[in-house]
């Protein structure tokens, strides 16, 4: 896995020894290139400056090419030891320590941890398992706590079988885009 654009681009982020098995036996899935150069056109004009937040982070290839594309900060969650340290060797050799932060641990405890209203973030990134219910139990816990700034994103990486709602409390489904049998869904504040 390699970075596609930016001030990072070309510097691989994944060997094989990460892509295998985590202990639990869940088996990491990457964003492809192809997802991962559709999901930073589609938000281009909002990446510079912003605080990314890699939810399900695997790799860190994701919440890393938004770094080298401009974001201001970066959350890395990642339970996998290995992949966690992974992520900040990679932070340290790209020049990126400054921005971002890995945090050891699964996205629900990250959500349940935020002080409420205080940390707010302009695009989450959120790609779990694609056979689990953690979209569902997630999306949520970000409304609830008011994690997305007003004018941010949250974008799902999911299954393209799998149908979201229209609203996750005030949250709405913007749009979304089909990429072979990758899907995804783009939310955002409702306006009132």
């Amino acid at each position: 896995m390699r970075i596609s654009g930016g001030t990072a681009k070309g510097r691989p982020t994944a060997t094989q020894r990460l892509l295998k098995k985590m202990s639990d036996g869940e088996r990491l899935r990457p964003t492809s290139s192809k997802v991962r150069e559709a999901l930073f056109d589609i938000i281009r004009s909002r990446i510079n400056g912003a605080g990314f937040v890699d939810l399900y982070a695997g790799t860190g290839t994701v919440g890393l090419e938004a770094l080298s594309r401009g974001a201001g900060s970066a959350i890395f969650i990642e339970p996998d030891k290995l992949r966690a340290d992974t992520i900040s060797n990679n932070m340290d050799k790209f020049g990126f320590k400054d921005k971002a932060v890995v945090i050891r641990g699964y996205a629900a405890e990250f959500i349940a941890k935020a002080p409420a209203k205080n940390e707010r973030y302009d695009i989450f990134f959120i790609d779990p398992p694609y056979q689990s219910d953690e979209i569902e139990k997630v999306i949520p816990m970000i409304d609830e706590k008011g994690l997305l700034s007003d004018n941010g994103l949250l974008i799902v990486e999911h299954f393209f079988k799998k149908k979201l709602p229209e609203t996750f409390g005030n949250l709405k489904l913007l749009k979304q885009y089909k990429y072979g049998d990758t899907m995804l869904t783009l939310y955002g504040k409702v306006k009132t």
